[in-house]
């Protein structure tokens, strides 16, 4: 189905339309979530609230972007207020889903985990995590979009309505921000 199709069914409130948008667009959604609230069960969240926002909105669509690009931007603005609202969850909360998540354990495999490696991991994942959360919104966005979603300079410009020099000079102080945050972390980490 085209774009300018979908759009009209969607505005028909075609259920079928809807299906077909969240069949092609969910994992999408659910990614750039991800990648900027690093939680799945809150990425999910968001991804639910955006389809609802696009149904409820498609009205109000004028075709000044993408359809793909309005999508991105209603991820991007939802994920930001999950992440004000929501706030991080706290050390203990993160440890039980460490060591009471469910797992699939094959013929083979011991059912426990190497717990020193999951902390080690854990750990790593919580700093990486931790130094996005620093980053100012701008350029949290450009680095989720570029390093999740494989978006091009000019996709990520179009979907922050910035300039294609402003994207590349966000990714820089992004990657300098993680890179000095980190770099702190490791050092640390290695004594």
């Amino acid at each position: 189905m085209k774009e300018q199709e979908l759009i009209e069914e969607l505005k028909l409130g075609n259920q079928a339309a809807f299906r077909h948008l969240v069949e092609s667009y969910q994992s999408m959604v659910v990614n750039t979530a991800m990648g900027m609230i690093h939680n799945m069960a809150d990425a999910e969240d968001v991804a639910q609230e955006v389809f609802i926002q696009v149904y409820n909105s498609i009205y109000d669509f004028r075709l000044e972007s993408s359809l793909k690009t309005w999508i991105y931007r209603i991820t991007i603005t939802r994920s930001l207020n999950a992440i004000r609202s929501k706030g991080r969850k706290s050390f203990f909360t993160r440890l039980e889903d460490l060591f009471f998540t469910k797992r699939e354990v094959g013929i083979g495999e011991s059912s426990l985990p190497n717990p020193q490696k999951r902390l080690e991991e854990m750990d790593h994942s919580e700093a990486i995590q931790s130094a996005m959360n620093t980053l100012p919104d701008n350029q949290k966005v450009a680095f989720t979009l570029s390093k999740y979603e494989d978006l091009s300079y000019k996709e990520i410009a179009e979907v922050m309505q910035v300039s294609k020099s402003s994207v590349e000079s966000l990714l820089y102080r992004a990657k300098v921000n993680l890179q000095k945050k980190l770099l702190d972390y490791y050092k640390n980490f290695n004594e």
